[in-house]
């Protein structure tokens, strides 16, 4: 269990705008991810160091954002104006989750120009919509190489979050202390002034602290 990467809806003047502000703030480029044909969003990528990333992503006028937890979850974030979405948990077997929460995993993929393809399997969106402090978990399948942290070698670091929330409810949520997949990342738990979730990203960059 380890701390994967953070997802950002974008803002109302859409996925490029909200990428490169973000890019620039952090001093480094944003690659084009891709479709999530399942899910009916398209994201950008910005790796970091320690295999992890942050993704900003925005939901595509297609049916499967409809009917997809994951793509109402962006669409409802960037309806709100945007900002950060949520945050995931990469585990080696999704199973115990699924008999926890009483359903089945469902599939993800990205195709990228050459015909490579990366595949996930992903549970706990709607927990995510329900309770936007915890976190979803996502078990990569395929090629370890294709992991969108490995696009290409990053100095910049994700070095603590703030969280509106409780690290309590995160356990219980995660069946397991919350501090394990968060080991390298602080946390700053405040207590929800309105809906948890995620109240901001610090990140260490060649400038210093950059706090998004």
């Amino acid at each position: 269990m380890r701390m994967d990467h953070v997802s950002y809806a974008c803002e109302r003047d859409g996925l490029l705008a909200t990428t490169e502000r973000i890019s620039a703030a952090l001093g480094v480029d944003a690659v084009r991810g891709g479709v999530h044909p399942r899910f009916g969003t398209r994201n950008m990528i910005i790796p970091l160091a320690d295999d992890k990333y942050l993704e900003v992503v925005e939901v595509l006028d297609h049916p499967a954002s409809d009917k997809a937890p994951f793509g109402q979850a962006v669409r409802a974030r960037s309806a709100a104006g945007g900002g950060w979405m949520g945050w995931c948990v990469a585990v080696d077997d999704l199973a115990p989750f699924e008999e926890r929460l009483g359903r089945s995993a469902v599939p993800g993929n990205r195709k990228f120009p050459d015909g490579r393809e990366l595949v996930w399997q992903q549970i706990g969106i709607l927990g995510l919509i329900a309770d936007p402090q915890v976190p979803y978990l996502l078990k990569w399948e395929g090629d370890p190489g294709l992991h969108p942290s490995k696009i290409y070698a990053s100095d910049v670091k994700m070095s603590s979050l703030t969280i509106a929330g409780s690290a309590e409810r995160v356990t219980e949520w995660l069946g397991e202390p919350v501090e394990k997949p968060l080991e390298d990342v602080a946390v700053l738990w405040m207590a929800p002034h309105g809906t948890p979730g995620i109240m901001s990203v610090t990140f260490e960059t060649a400038t210093g602290a950059v706090t998004i």
